[in-house]
């Protein structure tokens, strides 16, 4: 899930070379596994959160819910390890600002390469499947930034697979938001006419070397966005508005959308190309629409839907080779510029803990919770209520433009608790930020201490966990994360190329 704004539409609804031996040992590990590429429900694990769990927690959770497929957004090195050993197949994300310095030369590719695939694919290591190139790089609110970029990272990026004799093992896909195609019926389907040079260049690419094609797909944001879209068409239990596209009808956005994709592929002589859904999934809080009733539908519809192995009109019998929930985790320190929602995509909250009855069809009947988080205290900040709270207006903004308050906005979970439990939520939500820091429960006494809990319905005050890791830079947004870490690595690149300027000179 990108920080950015998606587009919608009606169907849519965000220096050791390397060595043969290693990727051989790596091939021959998990050669069983890669025979057979079976379609599967993975999740997208995201870790923009002020309270980030160990990754070892969360692997224990995704082994624990026998989730054998996870997208990560980045190549994180913590997350990494925590899945070393795991068998969990890996799509790992380079974010679009890395695309400039990948794209500008093999030997930048080649760095990156070994920095954060290679050296966890071992006996023993990350199972990585995927490399995702790129986040819906072609968004129409990016105005084209990194449309030129895309393919000259793929070529780099496949010489640097092909170096590390892994290039049939690793596969490189571009994520593509729904926005990149459009049509008024599923059937006449077509790729925006500004991207349909580049796109005719990243299917033949994609079908050159096996790598599926894959789309975001968000229902919920059509809903979100347009308020004649009909409600139960973004749903899989029958609607009042089907679209009829001669022969075909279409009961659910999700067939109307994908069916719109493989038109367009159709149009570019790529038809038959296997698709996956990189990112879908139903937020539960923070805007009206978003709740825990219509997240449990929609997910639990959708996987059913997939599971039944019916396809679309376009595709009967075959549906896509992946779907990817979006997502694990709520995340919430993102960018609420979407919209409140954006913090509440998880299907668990941000501590591990189910927030529904979910049925995954890996196995299990119902989601496990994560096990052994290590919580803060059972203690909550509130507004004290001997204080007048005549001036707590500026406390209330400052407490909220660093923590997370989203859900007490209109159609958000906290909304009708009151002025005071307002203040109360907010409170609490800096309290907990600031690891129940005493002084951060202060606000020139209008905040106390309680050690009751003040939940209300739905309506829940968390308490912090004490295994996060690294809790202070997980509240940078992906952008700054990703921007530092191309200045670092676009420096060592440098540096490379002076060295070898210096060794030919001298040599």
């Amino acid at each position: 899930m990108i920080l950015e704004p998606r587009e919608s539409n009606i169907f849519q609804t965000r220096m050791l070379e390397p060595r043969f031996t290693v990727a051989l040992i790596f091939l021959v590990a998990f050669w069983s596994s890669a025979l057979v590429a079976e379609s599967a429900i993975g999740v997208n694990w995201g870790a923009v959160s002020f309270h980030r769990l160990k990754p070892s927690t969360v692997v224990d959770l995704l082994k624990d819910n026998k989730i054998q497929k996870v997208k990560i957004f980045d190549a994180d090195q913590d997350v990494l390890n925590g899945l070393r050993g795991s068998g969990i197949q890996v799509m790992v994300g380079i974010p679009n600002e890395m695309l400039g310095v990948l794209s500008s030369s093999t030997d930048a590719s080649d760095m990156w390469f070994r920095q954060n695939v290679s050296k966890y694919m071992v006996k023993g290591g990350v199972d990585i499947r995927y490399i995702a190139v790129g986040n819906e790089p072609f968004l129409t609110s990016y105005s084209g930034q990194f449309q030129n970029l895309v393919m000259p990272a793929l070529l780099n990026l496949q010489q640097s697979l092909k170096t590390a004799n892994l290039a049939g093992y690793v596969k490189l896909v571009v994520p593509c938001n729904a926005d990149a195609y459009e049509s008024s019926l599923p059937s006449q389907g077509a790729f925006r006419p500004e991207l349909t040079q580049i796109i005719t260049q990243l299917v033949s690419f994609l079908n050159s070397n096996g790598s599926p094609f894959v789309v975001n797909i968000y229902p919920f944001l059509s809903l979100y966005g347009n308020s004649d879209f009909p409600q139960d068409y973004a749903f899989f239990e029958g609607t009042s508005h089907a679209v009829t596209d001669s022969p075909n009808v279409y009961t659910n956005a999700f067939d109307g959308n994908l069916d719109t994709l493989i038109a367009a592929l159709t149009k570019l002589g790529y038809g038959q190309m296997p698709i996956v859904i990189g990112e879908i999934g139903w937020p539960s809080d923070g805007a009206v629409g978003a709740n825990l009733t219509a997240a449990r539908v929609f997910n639990q519809g959708l996987i059913n839907h997939v599971l039944s192995n019916k396809g679309t009109p376009l595709r009967p019998g075959v549906p896509p080779m992946d779907i990817y929930l979006f997502s694990l985790l709520d995340e919430g320190a993102k960018s609420v510029l979407p919209g409140n929602f954006e913090r509440h995509w998880g299907i668990f909250s941000f501590d591990g803990q189910a927030k529904y009855a979910l049925n995954l069809g890996l196995g299990n009947k119902l989601l496990k919770n994560a096990e052994n988080v290590q919580y803060l205290p059972a203690r909550w900040c509130i507004a004290n209520p001997s204080s007048n709270l005549n001036q707590v207006a500026s406390h209330f903004q400052i407490a909220c433009s660093v923590a997370d308050c989203t859900t007490l906005n209109y159609g958000g979970s906290c909304n009708g608790i009151g002025a005071k439990g307002n203040v109360s939520y907010a409170f609490n939500s800096y309290y907990q930020l600031k690891m129940q820091d005493e002084r951060s429960c202060d606000f020139d006494g209008l905040g106390m201490v309680t050690f009751r809990d003040p939940s209300v319905g739905d309506c829940r005050f968390l308490v912090g966990v004490t295994d996060s890791t690294r809790a202070s830079a997980s509240s940078h947004s992906t952008r700054a994360s990703a921007a530092s870490y191309l200045r670092y690595h676009w420096w060592v690149i440098v540096l490379v190329f002076i060295i070898r300027g210096i060794c030919l000179f001298v040599f």
